[in-house]
């Protein structure tokens, strides 16, 4: 090639001339070019070498490939495609001017300003082609300079900065035989190298992309190589197209001559990061934070770094919102797709523009798939949040538009329900119980929220879709097949999950079915049924299936049945042919349930619910010993009544006693007034009838402790069995202590021993019959039957007992019994309280019992004793000194007695007294030694006092015998 075939001392001369004519001029261009280097194209220098390369591979219609070697301070850059011509001198040396308008559609360069990057790393830059080549010099430009006067003082006032690219010089070096085109760039310094090294690392797939010419880069640091050739692991959009007129409007002339657009979008396959700015179509400085790299011709600033605004920049923003519903469409992946939508919040102006752009574009494009495959756009999909895909697939068909939840479809215009709003979109749905169970099952993969899926429709056994679960039923395997009398939510056995029961159904055994309460009122409603013979059936089959026990759930009793007869009644109205209550029942006061109820179900299923059939235990748990709160249901006959009874034998509580459990006889009130004996026999025979019996109920006083009460069944017999016509407490068990005369002897009961009699009542001990309420008014009654005769021994040892009852517990008798047969007014009893009055002659004979017991006997049976009626001291009488014996022998006798020949007290004659003050009177010597044996309070040692009296002499003697005594 010849020595300057661009002729570049002509480019330097005009522009020497220029400068030397306009200082100004000099000024104008030295300014343009610092404000490149420094501001838009300070770090562009790679990008705008590869933009050049692109551009003369698309003008040259060639693969571009492009060599960027860095060896030590030198940067080299080799490409293929269209070689450098005048033309491209001229526009490397006029800033400002580019060449390329002819090329609108195929080149990248728009300005002719690109080149001015290279001045960031180097002074000296160089460019060659086949066809010449020219080079630029920093040194040389201002020895240009320097040489005109005008522009000296214009130079020395920028310090040196000068506009070296306007001054180009001939450079003969040719490019490398695989290249069309060849730039070398001198490093300037070790910073300019730190600069190069970082933006040839940056340089990867992305400027492939954003420079489609060029097929290939090759990136060469200090012999290290790597090849960039393949942007085929990213999802591409193009779009481009002519633009109006008025869209240029206000862009620069150059621009104006390009009137083309175009926009793409690239999405990285393999993980490649995405660069964060807009590429209008090399790198700005706008942000962009979306998961694709934007390339399009958008305006730019004076700066080259910032998208211009105005109508132009709006057209492209739609464009690229448009070609990103396109590359949104292209992603097969639903979770990818998602993750294209944009996010709310936008990193800048322009980003959140086209944020909203591409929001709107999406949510009317079909760019979603159904749960089923077909397409939707955005604004008109539905998701459910929470529900897996199975469960999805189940409700699409009722749902159009269903589509996988994710969080992105509100921003898009869709509608996102919860859980519980799909369900309510099912309840009208008509399908069968196993189109549901199969829903159950998808919905159950996931998790299970009880509330969302509180409404869910259930279908029931009775045809009936009803809304939630709760209180519905799963069928159990004992359950029987026909339970529609009862109005039970039974769920469809097609329908049935275990879903349904985490949601709060049962499963529905025949014990739980018993349970329910619907059970319950249809049984005690059953009177009213239109159908009673399918209800009973039903109730009847449950109970079977159950095995129930006689009495554990008194209220089937209530259930309608029929009697031999063919005549209603409620089935504890009936008895069992045969069975013991049938025995122990009065003749005709109850009927007899049907044979054919007999014969389809059996003894022991009509027994459990509730026909008669033998004594059962029945049980009330934690009962409140208040008869205002007695359930009027309980098991237990007069429950009411026993609480009542029970409280009365118990110390007065300020609040109610509570028991734990309360065992009884449930069929007690059934046994007729002659079958006792039998009944009896009964109860002591059987274990658990005898327990229910005999074991006392513990009862919890609260702050007072604890105490016990007798069992109902006792309380029971002792109120209304009867035994020979009367109550058992009428009689006594042969060999009761104490009792003798004052209760019959009952005879003899076969197989009921001496405890059942004693619970039922029959009386077995005068301690027994003290130690129950009210026993000592009935002991006092009886005694004051004159119709009785009461032994001695029975009439002492009751009073004996009744002087140790608390007086205020005891109702004063009005007659009292004070000999075997002998019975008088209370008003005319005198209880003999000293052994003196017994001398005297009382207008009714006394009452005499041990002197112990006097004192407190008279005050419980509010009489008079005797010390209160007699009269209380003898006048008269010779004072005698008490033998030294006898005051030997009897420790506190007084020392003195007065003799009297006769001794006469209120026209009674007596043998000796003594007064209240203690002074003894004696008309004999056996009157002395009583009288002096009563004063001294030893009135056992009377016969020893008369023994020393009679032979003082053998005091020491009778002493003696009596320590024998203990």
């Amino acid at each position: 090639m010849g020595e300057d075939p661009f002729d570049t001392h002509a480019l330097r001369s005009r522009v020497l001339d220029a400068w030397a004519a306009s200082p100004a001029r000099f000024r104008e261009d030295a300014n343009a070019e610092d404000d490149l280097v420094r501001g838009g194209y300070r770090d562009r220098v790679v990008v705008e070498l590869a933009q050049n390369a692109a551009d003369a591979a698309a003008r040259a219609g060639v693969p571009g490939r492009l060599v960027l070697r860095l060896t030590g301070d030198l940067l080299v850059a080799a490409n293929t495609g269209a070689p450098l011509d005048a033309p491209g001198v001229e526009s490397l040396a006029t800033l400002r001017a580019s060449t390329k308008r002819d090329d609108a559609a195929a080149t990248a360069g728009r300005f002719g300003v690109g080149f001015a990057a290279v001045l960031a790393v180097t002074d000296e830059p160089r460019i060659a082609s086949r066809t010449g080549g020219v080079r630029w010099d920093a040194t040389a430009v201002r020895h240009e300079v320097e040489s005109v006067r005008s522009l000296r003082a214009e130079l020395e006032r920028r310090h040196g900065q000068l506009p070296v690219l306007r001054l180009p010089y001939a450079w003969s070096t040719p490019p490398p035989a695989d290249a069309t085109t060849v730039v070398e760039l001198p490093l300037r310094d070790a910073g300019a190298r730190d600069l190069v090294v970082r933006l040839l690392a940056d340089v990867d797939d992305a400027l492939l992309i954003a420079l489609p010419a060029l097929e290939e880069i090759v990136v060469e640091v200090d012999g290290v190589r790597r090849v960039v050739s393949d942007a085929g692991d990213w999802q591409v959009v193009h779009r481009s197209g002519r633009l109006e007129p008025g869209l240029l409007a206000d862009r620069p002339v150059e621009e104006r001559d390009r009137p083309v657009w175009s926009v793409a979008w690239a999405r990285p396959l393999r993980g490649q990061p995405v660069p964060g700015t807009v590429h209008a179509p090399t790198p700005t400085d706008e942000p962009l934070d979306l998961p694709a790299l934007l390339v399009a011709s958008f305006p730019l600033d004076p700066t080259r770094r910032h998208v211009a605004p105005g109508p132009l920049t709006e057209l492209l923003v739609n464009e690229a919102a448009a070609a990103y519903v396109d590359l949104v469409g292209g992603v097969e992946d639903p979770a990818q797709r998602w993750g294209l939508v944009p996010a709310a919040v936008p990193v800048g102006r322009l980003d959140g523009r086209l944020r909203a752009a591409i929001v709107t574009a999406l949510a009317g494009a079909p760019v979603l798939r159904t749960v089923v495959g077909g397409p939707v756009a955005p604004r008109d999909a539905v998701s459910v949040v929470g529900l897996g895909d199975r469960a999805l697939s189940a409700v699409s068909e009722v749902m159009p538009g269903l589509v996988t939840d994710h969080p992105a479809l509100e921003r898009l215009g869709g509608r996102r329900l919860g859980v519980a709003d799909a369900v309510d979109l099912l309840a009208d749905l008509d399908r069968t119980p196993a189109w549901w169970r199969d829903l159950y099952a998808a919905l159950a993969e996931g998790p299970v929220d009880p509330d969302a899926l509180g409404a869910l429709p259930v279908p029931l056994a009775d045809g009936r879709l009803v809304r939630g679960p709760r209180g519905a039923m799963l069928p159990g395997d004992d359950l029987p097949e026909e339970l529609s009398p009862l109005g039970l939510r039974l769920v469809h056995g097609d329908a049935a999950h275990p879903l349904l029961t985490r949601l709060g159904a049962s499963t529905a055994t025949a014990r739980t079915v018993l349970a329910r309460g619907e059970v319950r009122s249809a049984v005690e409603s059953s009177w009213d049924n239109p159908d009673p013979a399918a209800l009973a059936e039903v109730v009847l089959s449950l109970v079977a299936a159950a095995a129930l026990r006689p009495g554990e759930l008194p209220w089937l009793g209530a259930l309608r049945l029929l009697d031999e007869e063919g005549d209603p009644a409620s089935a504890d109205e009936l008895l069992l042919p045969g069975s013991a209550l049938a025995e122990l029942g009065a003749p005709g006061e109850l009927g007899v349930v049907h044979p054919d109820l007999v014969l389809r179900w059996g003894s022991d299923t009509l027994a459990a619910l509730g026909v008669l059939a033998d004594l059962t235990v029945a049980e009330v748990q934690d009962l409140l010993l208040d008869p205002a709160a007695v359930d009027d249901d309980a098991p237990l006959p007069a429950l009411a009544d026993w609480v009542e009874w029970a409280l009365e034998l118990l110390a007065p509580v300020d609040l109610p006693p509570t028991v734990r459990a309360v065992r009884g006889i449930r069929e007690l009130d059934v046994v007729s007034d002659d079958s006792w004996p039998d009944a009896l026999s009964r109860l002591a025979d059987d274990l658990d009838l005898r327990s229910a019996l005999l074991d006392p109920v513990p009862v919890d006083l609260g702050a007072t402790g604890r105490a016990e009460v007798p069992s109902h069944a006792a309380w029971w017999l002792r109120t209304r069995a009867l035994l020979g016509g009367h109550l058992p407490g009428e009689w006594r068990v042969p060999g009761a202590t104490g009792l003798a005369g004052l209760y019959d002897e009952l005879a003899e009961l076969p197989g009921v021993d001496r405890a059942v009699l004693a619970a039922a009542g029959v009386r077995t001990s005068l301690e027994d019959v003290l130690a129950e309420p009210g026993g000592a008014d009935e002991l006092l009654d009886r005694l004051a039957d004159p119709d009785r005769t009461v032994p001695d021994e029975t009439l002492r040892a009751v009073y004996l007992a009744l002087a140790r009852v608390d007086p205020d517990t005891v109702h004063p008798p009005e007659t009292v019994r004070v000999s075997a047969e002998g019975v008088v007014p209370a008003v005319d009893v005198v209880v003999v309280d000293a052994p003196h009055h017994l001398q005297l002659t009382w207008p009714r004979p006394p009452l005499v019992v041990p002197l112990s017991a006097a004192t407190a006997l008279a005050e419980v049976l509010d009489v008079a004793p005797s010390s209160q009626r007699a009269p209380h001291a003898v006048r008269g009488g010779e004072l005698r000194d008490v033998p030294a014996a006898v005051l030997e022998v009897l420790d506190g006798a007084p020392a003195t007695w007065r003799e009297h020949d006769d001794l006469v007290l209120a026209g009674h004659e007596v043998g000796w007294w003594v007064d209240p003050d203690g002074t003894v009177h004696a008309a004999t010597l056996d009157g002395l030694a009583r009288g002096l044996a009563w004063a001294a309070g030893r009135w056992a040692d009377r016969l020893l006092v008369a023994a020393v009296l009679e032979a003082p002499d053998r005091a020491g003697e009778l002493l003696a015998e009596r320590a024998l005594e203990g």
